[in-house]
Formats: C-alpha cells, structure tokens, sequence
C-alpha cells in the first residue's frame, strides 16, 4: 500500500521561505506524476505544483515565481521549495499524484504565514 508522509512545515513570516518534503513508500514512485495540494481554512483542496516522471513542471498562477516542486526519484521524495511566502499561503500542504489524486492521502504539513 502506498503511504504519503509530508514534512517541513511550520510558522514563517511573511517574505521567508520554507522547504517541504514528501516521503513515498510502497509504490512506483518515479514512474508517476506527483503534485503538492493544500487546504486552507474553509476552502476546497487545491492543486498548487505537480512534476511529471521527467521533471516537466506545472504552478498554479498564484504560486508562479515564487514556489518551486522537485522530485528525487532515488530517494522517493517530492519537494517544495516555497519562496516570498505570503499569508493566503497558509494551509495544509500535502502531497498526492496529480492532476488526478489517487492515493490515499497522508496528513499533511501545516504552514503558517504571519503577516
């Protein structure tokens, strides 16, 4: 069964910058496009990155310039290096293949932005 563990979450000011990390087990790893989501409070689950098996990336707008996805496929690990963080930032970001989601998803790392 594959598992998603996300880390690297945190509280940050606005302007700083933080890096996530997901670890995948159990799975095909780097045969398969992932993505980072988030929810935020009172909202829906967005798609914010995902990379495809062969680096091609793809960033929502509001993410554009600032938030960088990146995949190790020896390690079986995603990234996000997040960049000038803004307080709509806030939420918890997880991890799931993209666009469509088809695992079960894991319980996310929280990131906080204060203004």
């Amino acid at each position: 069964q594959v598992q998603l563990v996300e880390s690297g979450g945190g509280l940050v000011q606005a302007g700083g910058s933080l890096r996530l990390s997901c670890v995948v087990s159990g799975g095909i790893f780097s045969f398969n496009t992932m993505g980072w989501y988030r929810q935020a409070p009172g909202k829906e689950r967005e798609e914010v990155a995902r990379i495809t098996s062969g680096g091609s990336t793809y960033y929502v707008d509001s993410v554009k310039g600032r938030f960088t996805i990146s995949r190790d496929n020896a390690k079986n690990t995603l990234f996000l290096q997040m960049n000038s963080v803004k307080p709509e930032d806030t939420a918890v970001y997880y991890c799931n293949s993209a666009p469509r989601a088809f695992i079960n998803w894991g319980q996310g790392t929280q990131v906080t932005v204060s203004s």
